[in-house]
Parts: structure tokens; sequence; C-alpha cells
């Protein structure tokens, strides 16, 4: 028997080798083995991103084809690189940096070399590639804008990078991602599945002919469309009333939380980051660090709410039972705590009670109104806690689970928050500021929007929102479940009173539109600034808040136009007219329209880089834009206001 064991062990062993290979070839040959597999090439046939409509059906983003060169390091043989180089519009020393980039991505997987070829010059390629072993053509989309407006809504596709690639291994060195707006929040839901093709290789590496009969291809899945809850046309027009003006505009429907509007100026044309020439773009609005284009203020710019904060402590003092909507304080232009003084508008000796507190934004009757609110059991420390609370419950001070790709929290102060400063105790006059929406208070223009919109719902509101329908998909709950604020329903009417009276006979008066009861809440928050490490006071900031009509409200907006002034003389201009072009479809007041598109606050803006002293001045001669710039403006007007709503 002996004689025979070794002759078994080898034939047992042979036929455990066969056996292996024979099942991983026949039955494990899945498609993950085939990535490891250097003896297949691995094609990838990218799908095109779903479409993107406006709330009214209209056409803002779709597709176009692009062609990006792509290598295999270690496929490359010696080439005539000027001549390559000529072809790709590239000089040499960029050649070598793309392939050295490509070589330590991988030598053996395919990378993108050049990206984003036009028709003409990949026609011109195409015929020489042959020449050009290592190197191959890859068909792609780009997107192709069919609008000018809503960059900051739209966003932009890039280019992965190594994070994106750690985090989601779908995506290879060279794919394109969301980088910001509706992009970036719906990247999965736009992007689609790429599909793959297993192409066999000889030992000579030539291409012999699909793997397997292409029995572990696939084939790309188009991305879904989706249908943004923006008007194309409200935004245009928002965003012409911003030309020459820094800020956020920021406009919801009531009703559902849809985000009709969401304005920042300045902006940019969105496909201006298509293309080759997208880095370049990009490198010189990221470099801008004075206008900021890429910041989205309407989302990101945390600024004190002034007197439309107001709004939120007659509701936390009305829920409280601190005070009654007929109860009076007598204003002596301004009020008096300790040995400051905080002033008002009103004339002294005015008594005002909440309605007529609102309307002439009394400083004094609101001072009085917080002071109540904290002192109410004897301790503010225990005051500024309940106050909190109630404003929270509005969406301030926190994030607003939307879907939008960025946002900031603001900021509502606390116990806790105060506690730092004084650790054992404090007095409501320590905070007096927070009762006009200054002090440590810090909201951003969509959590004032919300905030509003929960005020004409008198009491609840629906999570803001920039998706209106997904092809084949349901809307989330967080987005279709009405959230409660803390105030009781009844609590609300005198507020939204007060709101009417701003219009009527207030501090909006002059921008009243026909037809429209319009309730809002101007306000005027100061601005400084840090100039040569030195703490320095710029033109106020110009803010507003408004919903519309006061029953059954079709549009809650927040405006906020940095060195504005005050709250009328920009913010509230661009909201009157947001509002009348939404609920009648034309505007009325074309003599707010002429005022805002002539005047500009550029030289606002360059005053603090001017290296010149200047002094605030309320009433100074605004800028006037030229001629030609005025023209081209109306222009513009005109072919918004012609077009279909």
């Amino acid at each position: 028997m002996r004689q025979f064991l070794l002759f078994i062990t080898i034939i047992a062993v042979g036929v455990l080798f066969i056996s292996r290979l024979f099942y991983l070839q026949v039955y494990n040959s899945s498609g993950n083995d085939l990535f490891e597999d250097n003896a297949i090439r691995k094609v990838y046939d990218y799908p095109k991103r779903g479409f993107v409509y406006d709330r009214n059906g209209q056409l803002l983003v779709a597709n176009q084809p692009s062609y990006d060169v792509m290598v295999i390091p270690r496929e490359v043989d010696p080439l005539d690189t000027l001549e390559f180089c000529n072809l790709l519009k590239i000089d040499k020393v960029r050649f070598i940096k793309k392939y050295e980039k490509a070589k330590h991505y991988s030598p053996r997987l395919p990378s993108v070399f050049v990206s984003h070829l036009s028709k003409e010059d990949y026609a011109v390629l195409q015929e020489k590639m042959r020449k050009f072993h290592g190197f191959y053509i890859q068909k792609r989309s780009l997107r192709n804008y069919e609008t000018t407006i809503g960059a900051n809504v739209l966003g932009d596709i890039g280019e992965v990078n190594n994070a994106n690639i750690r985090k989601d291994p779908y995506y290879k060195m060279g794919d394109l991602i969301g980088k910001q707006g509706v992009e970036a929040s719906y990247e999965k839901t736009l992007r689609g599945t790429k599909g793959i093709k297993f192409i066999q290789k000889d030992r000579f590496n030539r291409n012999i002919g699909p793997y397997k009969d292409g029995a572990f291809d696939t084939i790309p899945k188009q991305g879904k469309d989706i249908t943004i809850t923006i008007d194309a046309q409200l935004q245009a027009y928002g965003e012409l009333l911003m030309k020459n003006k820094r800020g956020g505009v920021i406009a919801i429907e009531p009703a559902t939380g849809e985000i009709l509007a969401m304005v920042t100026a300045p902006s940019y044309d969105p496909s201006i980051l298509v293309g080759r020439e997208r880095s370049k773009n990009f490198t010189k609005l990221y470099q801008d660090n004075i206008a900021k284009p890429l910041f989205n203020r309407s989302l990101k710019g945390e600024y004190e709410p002034g007197s439309p904060f107001k709004l939120m402590n007659a509701l936390i003092a009305l829920q409280e039972g601190v005070l009654t909507p007929d109860e009076t304080v007598t204003c002596y232009a301004g009020y008096k705590y300790g040995n400051r003084f905080m002033k008002c508008h009103c004339n002294r000796g005015t008594r005002n009670n909440m309605v007529t507190g609102i309307q002439r934004s009394c400083n004094a009757y609101f001072a009085t109104t917080y002071r109540k609110i904290l002192d109410k059991n004897g301790s503010s420390s225990d005051g500024i806690d309940a106050w909190s609370k109630h404003a929270q419950s509005f969406g301030l001070g926190n994030y607003l689970n939307n879907d939008l790709f960025v946002g900031a929290k603001g900021r509502i102060p606390d116990r806790a928050y105060y506690k730092r400063i004084y650790p054992k105790t404090f007095y409501s006059t320590y905070t007096i500021s927070n009762a006009i929406g200054q002090g440590e208070v810090a909201t951003t223009p969509i959590q004032l929007a919300n905030m509003t919109a929960a005020i004409a719902n008198r009491g609840y509101y629906y999570t803001p929102h920039i998706v209106k329908n997904i092809e084949g998909e349901i809307l989330p709950e967080q987005f279709t479940k009405p959230k409660y604020t803390t105030i009781d329903k009844v609590n609300f009417e005198p507020v939204i009173e007060g709101m009417l009276q701003v219009y009527k006979k207030g501090t909006a008066a002059s921008l009243q539109v026909k037809d429209i009861e319009i309730c809002g809440k101007t306000g005027t928050v100061e601005n400084f600034a840090k100039i040569d490490s030195v703490k320095t006071q710029l033109t106020d900031h110009s803010i507003f808040v408004a919903f519309a009509p006061k029953e059954n409200p079709k549009i809650a907006i927040a405006v906020f136009v940095e060195n504005g002034y005050w709250g009328s003389r920009f913010a509230g201009k661009v909201a009157s007219l947001m509002i009348e072009k939404h609920i009648k479809g034309h505007t009325t007041r074309k003599d707010l329209e002429e005022w805002l598109l002539k005047h500009s606050l550029e030289n606002e803006y360059a005053k603090p880089y001017s290296g010149k002293p200047f002094k605030i001045n309320r009433y100074t001669t605004l800028q006037i834009v030229e001629e030609q710039e005025y023209h081209t403006l109306k222009k513009e007007l005109n072919r918004i206001n012609k077009s279909k709503n």
C-alpha cells in the first residue's frame, strides 16, 4: 500500500486544485472578483443625470454630451508628447502632473486625464487616439443650465475628491458629484447608477471581446427627474431686485413649507461652473472674499434679526400671561435702564398697547415686555430658559432639518449660554438688547421666513423644503407633518393685527399694495465690523418680514439687505414687490421697482476698503447706477414680466 501512497497523494492534490479552479471560474466568477482581475478591463457607462424642473414645470437643468480622455498608466507606451499635448490643448508640465497623479491613484485602473472635451476637440482627437496606447475617450454627460438664475438653489457638479471616494465606494477617481444646492442635496436621486462592461484582454494586453459574452455587464440606470418648489419667475424677479445689493431673500408657502424663492446676492450664472472652465471660474468665485458670491446668505448668513424679533417677544409675553394686548406702556422717546438709554422713534409721552407697539416698533414697549417675561417668577436666570424654549419652538436657534445642502443654527441664548458670562445670576437688564432682536440673538433669513410662516398659520409650520416631487417617490413625512409652536392660537391675533397696522399706518405705510392685506414688520440693525483691528460702525442693515394675505396666506417672506439703512428703505420694497408678484402674477408698484433698479449699495460695501474715514449718515444720497446698466436691468425686467407665469 505504501508504494501507492505518493501516487494517490499527487492525484488527490491535483483533483483538489482542479476542483478549486473550476469552482472559482464557473461558480464563483462574481462581478466583484472581476474588479481585481488584471486581465479584464473595466469600462464604465455613465448614466444621464435626472432633469430639474421648477414648480410650474419649467425645465431648469438638463444634460449635454461631454468627453473625457482616460488613462491607464501601466498600459501607456512611449508617445509623441508634444503632439498629444497640442491635441489636448495643455502644456507638457500639465501633462506630466496629470500622468503622475493618475499613476499615484492606480497604475492599472483608469482615471480621468483631461475632462470635458468639446465636440470639436473630440472629433479631432478621436481620429488619432490609436497612436496613444493606454489612453481612450469616455463619453459622459454634463449639466446644461436652461436658466441663468438660481445658482445657489441648483448648485453644480464637479469631480469627486478622496474624501468622497472613501465615504462612498460607488465613486471612482474622475467621477462627478453634486457639489452644492439641489445637485448635492439630491445627489443619489439625480446621479442614477453607472453601467459597466468587462472586456477580456490577451497576454499582449489587447482587447479580445466581452468577458463571458457580457454575462456580468450592466446597463446604466438614468437618474430620476425632480421638481423643485422654486417658482423660476419669482426667483428671477427677486434676483433682479437684489442687483447691486448684498443679502438674502426667502419666500415660503405657509400652507406647505415649500420654498417659493431663495435669493442670495450677489449671485452668478450657474453655467460658468460647467466644462473645462469650471476650475478657473470656481477659483475666481472662491477667492472673492469681499462680495462672497459662493456664500449662501439666505441659508448661512447669521444676523441679528432686529425689530422683527419683537413679534416673538410679544407672543411669548401673551403665552406667559405677563401682559394683555390692551395694556399700555408709556414711551419717553426711549427706554431708560440704570444709567443707559435705549432710543426710540416714538414721540415723548406716547402710550402704546401691543398693536400700536408693533405698528410703531416701540423699543420702550418691548423692553418692558421682555423684562416682564424674564422676571415673571422673580429669577431672570429661570425666565431666560422659558423665553428661549418658546423661541426655539419656531425653529429658531437650531437647524431646521430641511433638505437644503447648507445652513446655520443661528442663536437663541438660554441660561447655559449666559452662565459663562454670569456664573451666579443675572438681571433682565443685562440682556435687554434681546428685547429688540439684537444682543446675543442671531437668525438666518430662512429662519425668519419660517417664523413668519408660523405666525401666518397661527401657531404651526411645515419644515421648509426645496423638493416638490421626485419621480416615483413620496415626500418624506418630515416635510408633510406640521410642527406646532408653544404659543396658543388665540395669542396670534393681536400680533397679526399689529403687523397689519405696520402696513396701514405704521413704519411700512408707504409700501402698501392695492387689494392685498399684507402683514409685516420692519427692522433696522446696527452693523459693526473690525477694520484695522478697530470695531467700526458701518451703515445699518435693512430687514423686513411679511406674509399675505392676512387670511389664508399664500406667501411668507424674509428679506435681509446688508447696509440697507433701515427696514422700509430696501428690504421692505423688495418684500412688497415679491408678494404682489406672487399673488397677482404682475406688479402695480412700478415706483418701487424703478427705485430698486436705480439705486445701488456698492459704495456702502466699498467704504471699509477705501482707506478713508467715514461717518454714518442715514439720509446720505444713494448711489445711482449708470444709465447703461439701468437700461440693461429694465430690459431684463421686461423679459421677466412678459414670461408666462
